[in-house]
């Protein structure tokens, strides 16, 4: 797909800040334009071209009716990923990474399966009629429950793909994505290694402005995609309603030859009789 950014609006946002040097990751070296007065410049002509890229991904994933877990848990970026996500109706990870979440997901979905079953609860008051005790034990779990599944109590099953701020600090995320062979699209700073994701979008990952404009495109990517999505929905639910008004008009001429025939047929025994 065609974004709306462009690399003068990428420079505006500051994504060209990399690391200070002594602390860069010789493997972002690919994506690095220079270094001045000891900080890492990142190329944005790169960054832009693997941003066209990583949306195109994305747009095609989700129109084709897949879902994609957003993970953003640093502090800057953890508001900014989570109105990302609700506004596309999409998973997020904001608040822990709570391991085994994609390699252990089964036992995951049996919690899940327990927490929604405790807010069934409360909504319905059956859970103010137990004992003050074991009422208390469990709003204690809900509280803990509702940090680590708030985001990905309605995600169903694993997702077709990620999107991650900060490789390094979503370390875990990452090589569970890969373990589960989920394609990952990620912000990936001057001191980590972009050979871990699939789509590394060289970046600051650091600064508001800078993953505010990387997620936004990302936001217009999961949008484009629903947009496709429900396209494609109502051609086929069109398709079967024309295939339907003909199969229906098919079986009535079906049943007026049908009739004819019968009549024709009578015509001629009442002649034969005569």
């Amino acid at each position: 797909m065609s974004i709306q950014v462009t690399p003068k609006d990428l420079l505006d946002a500051g994504v060209h800040f990399g690391h200070q040097t002594k602390r860069w990751n010789p493997r972002s070296k690919p994506y690095v334009f220079d270094h001045r007065q000891g900080i890492t410049i990142i190329d944005l002509i790169k960054t832009h071209a693997n941003l066209e890229k990583a949306a195109a991904f994305i747009e095609e994933t989700v129109g084709k009716g897949g879902n994609v877990l957003f993970v953003g848990t640093k502090r800057q970026a953890q508001e900014i990923v989570r109105e990302a996500a609700v506004s596309v109706n999409m998973p997020f990870c904001v608040d822990r990474w709570l391991g085994g979440t994609l390699t252990n997901y089964e036992t995951v979905k049996r919690s899940i399966a327990k927490y929604k079953k405790y807010q069934a609860m409360e909504t319905s008051g059956e859970l103010a009629k137990l004992p003050s005790k074991e009422e208390s034990a469990i709003k204690r779990e809900m509280v803990r429950m509702n940090k680590n599944f708030a985001g990905i109590a309605d995600m169903g099953d694993l997702p077709s793909a990620m999107f991650i701020v900060d490789v390094n600090h979503e370390d875990i995320a990452v090589a569970e994505g890969e373990r589960c062979a989920i394609p990952t699209i990620a912000l990936v700073d001057t001191n980590s290694d972009p050979s871990k994701v699939k789509f590394p979008i060289p970046g600051n990952d650091d600064a508001v402005k800078s993953i505010r404009i990387i997620v936004d495109t990302v936001v217009a990517a999961v949008q484009a995609g629903l947009a496709a999505r429900d396209a494609r929905r109502d051609l086929k639910q069109a398709s079967a309603a024309v295939a339907a008004t003909f199969e229906g008009g098919e079986n009535k001429d079906a049943e007026a030859a049908a009739e004819a025939r019968k009549a024709s047929r009578g015509r001629k025994s009442g002649v034969k009789a005569e």
